[in-house]
């Protein structure tokens, strides 16, 4: 720490205030002119300040609750659920009990608070306890000690942190800018192979061109850790355009018998069949030599190409938009979306020679790399950007900014 700097509890140089929740069964209680504000929300924020929220408290809801009116410029910090989000209020403010309001005392500055809170965040984490969920108690916050210089000295680094952080926050957003480009480029790409076709591309269903294998429900009391045993491919195993297998199920090798028909080979296409929505598309992936041996657990769809249907080729296509917009389009549950083999079968699409399907699987492979390459230029300036975020914090703590 620097020479003429202090080093204070947080409750030497704050109040800290705890949350509350009117009962949401009263309807007196909601509505009102005050604003209220939850971990959730503050999750959603790219800005540190917030000046309103999407629920209000009436004056009854702060008189019979818990909930307190925290002042403007204070740092809002959430306790659980997850620990570690910020945000500085700039109109009074009341939180729920996930959440700990930090009132600066006089001589403190709030943004230097907030970006020290940010710099701990893993301890804060740390600190934490329960066992359902972890939460930061506010006795433990209090007790957290944090490096005070001068309130001029504060506002220096306040200073030199924002305008850091400013430019970082342009290079990150051009950065995240090429990166969607980048995919949506190869998207673009692809989707025009499927909707312009050719004089010999014949109109067609995946189920006339390929093999469909549905997964098996195998017993989880049968699992195994045994070194030979046979790793067991789901949904949850299945990454954009690759497999992973970190959190992986075992079947014994000696009773593989019963369940040979459920074992892949290389080249065969698998695709989650439920969670598996997100807006950069479905979970599919080509199975290759180092993921064998392994068996096809239920809700999981294997689609091995037909004789007329190269395995590039194929797994391009199920990458397309307009395969993805034909699954989006018939999926069926509300709680956890999921699809059928039948609806996998059904959908049509312009299928070309054998002969053009190579070449344009070779066209699309080579973009794809070109892509992939371009993302991980463009994900790499993002992690350093990140790093470098955490650098400057560190130093403007340790005094040597």
């Amino acid at each position: 720490m620097k020479a003429g700097w202090e080093l204070k509890t947080i409750a030497e140089v704050c109040d800290v205030v705890n949350g509350g929740t009117p009962k949401t069964a009263v309807p007196e209680y909601w509505g009102g002119p005050h604003y209220w504000v939850t971990p959730a929300e503050m999750g959603k924020r790219a800005s540190p300040y917030i000046s309103q929220t999407e629920r209000t408290i009436t004056d009854e809801g702060v008189r019979d609750s818990s909930a307190r009116l925290l002042p403007p410029q204070s740092v809002i910090l959430s306790s659980r659920a997850p620990i570690g989000y910020l945000v500085i209020n700039t109109e009074p403010m009341a939180t729920n009990q996930g959440c700990k309001g930090l009132v600066p005392k006089k001589g403190f500055e709030t943004k230097y608070l907030y970006y020290y809170l940010a710099s701990i965040t893993q301890l804060l984490n740390d600190l934490g306890s329960g066992a359902t969920f972890k939460e930061l108690s506010g006795g433990k916050l209090k007790e957290i000690q944090i490096p005070v210089p001068s309130l001029a000295e504060q506002k220096r680094i306040v200073t030199l942190l924002d305008e850091a952080f400013a430019h970082i926050a342009t290079a990150k957003a051009n950065a995240e800018q090429n990166l969607q480009n980048a995919r949506a480029l190869f998207d673009s790409h692809l989707q025009s192979v499927f909707t312009r076709g050719g004089r010999d591309w014949k109109s067609t269903t995946l189920g006339k061109e390929v093999d469909l294998l549905l997964g098996f429900a195998f017993k989880s009391e049968q699992y195994t850790d045994l070194a030979d045993s046979i790793n067991l491919l789901r949904g949850d195993n299945i990454m954009q355009g690759v497999i992973r297998w970190d959190d992986v199920k075992k079947w014994p090798s000696n009773n593989v018998k019963p369940y040979e028909k459920y074992l892949l080979v290389e080249g065969d296409i698998v695709l989650a069949m439920d969670r598996p929505w997100v807006k950069a598309g479905l979970k599919r992936a080509m199975v290759c030599a180092d993921d064998l041996p392994c068996l096809l657990v239920q809700r999981t769809a294997c689609l091995r190409a037909g004789k007329n249907m190269d395995t590039r080729f194929l797994l391009c296509l199920i990458s397309s938009t307009a395969f993805t917009e034909h699954i989006l389009g018939v999926q069926t549950g509300s709680g956890v979306p999921h699809i059928s083999g039948q609806q996998i079968k059904d959908f049509g699409f312009l299928c070309p020679p054998i002969s053009a399907q190579l070449d344009l699987a070779a066209k699309l492979h080579a973009l794809s790399t070109e892509t992939q390459r371009l993302e991980s230029i463009y994900q790499q300036k993002l992690t350093a950007l990140d790093a470098l975020k955490k650098s400057l914090l560190h130093q403007a703590f340790s005094g040597a900014l």
